[in-house]
């Protein structure tokens, strides 16, 4: 596949994405989310990769959302089934996906970064929901992530006054799971796919479905389904289930297989 607007490299079982239009602090357009959903789905398919990190071109931006320039000057909106950056409406992956965010994630570019399952900010990173201030709204799930991992008050805080939080700030109020300094921020984000890799590709997919799905249901549907769920009857089926309990009692790490 012949990336133009995107950088893919993969180390063992992570692969990394870099969202790489650096001349506009990474904002998206069209042509760039089919590339990334064409990614994605790549990511999702391959079976040796187990952990997908996300993060921009350059040291001044992970992503600044929609390309508005490309769409005043006439360009054609619109997106794949993934959503903006193939990511925001990309349900179907158990994978983890974390976001790296170096800079400024703003608008679509935050939403990329609410779609994924961690955030590790550099210190300078900022966030916003702005689209109110140029006449749009944040309608590639913001309006609908951002209350619900933070709580209702707080991102009405945020969304109907458009404001910049910090890093910092974000690690208060959640939804930032680790703040470093800039130089530092690939490593961390590397460090957290890596201990993620240290478990069973099965049970962390299974985890992930059963948590997803869960949280759409009540408490007592979410308990009584999740072993009908299609990753939690993997993971029962699979030959890490056997060998995580073999390579306890054996008392050496465990082979995984992710199968």
């Amino acid at each position: 596949m012949d990336l133009k607007f995107s950088q893919v490299t993969r180390k063992g079982p992570v692969t990394t994405v870099t969202l790489s239009r650096p001349e506009v602090y990474n904002a998206l357009h069209i042509e760039a989310h089919f590339e990334l959903n064409k990614v994605f789905d790549d990511f999702a398919a391959d079976p040796e990769q187990w952990v997908a990190i996300v993060t921009g071109a350059g040291d001044k931006a992970f992503c600044a959302g929609n390309d508005l320039k490309w769409q005043a000057a006439g360009g054609k909106r619109g997106w794949d089934r993934g959503g903006f950056a193939g990511l925001t409406a990309r349900f179907d992956c158990d994978k983890p996906i974390i976001a790296a965010v170096n800079g400024v994630a703003m608008g679509g570019g935050f939403e990329v970064a609410l779609a994924c399952d961690l955030i590790i900010a550099s210190d300078n990173a900022t966030f916003a929901l702005p689209e109110p201030r140029v006449g749009l709204a944040a309608l590639a799930g913001g309006l609908q992530r951002l209350p619900r991992q933070i709580g209702l008050k707080r991102a009405m805080g945020m969304i109907l006054t458009g404001r910049h939080v910090s890093a910092s700030e974000g690690l208060e109020l959640g939804f930032v799971n680790e703040v470093v300094p800039q130089s530092e921020l690939m490593a961390a984000a590397e460090r957290w796919a890596e201990t993620i890799c240290k478990n069973s590709p099965m049970s962390i997919r299974a985890s992930k479905q059963a948590i997803e799905r869960g949280l759409a249901v009540s408490l007592e549907q979410a308990m009584t389904e999740q072993r009908e769920y299609a990753a939690v009857k993997a993971m029962v089926a699979s030959q890490d289930y056997i060998e995580g309990p073999k390579a306890f009692s054996e008392k050496r790490p465990p082979k995984w297989q992710g199968r």
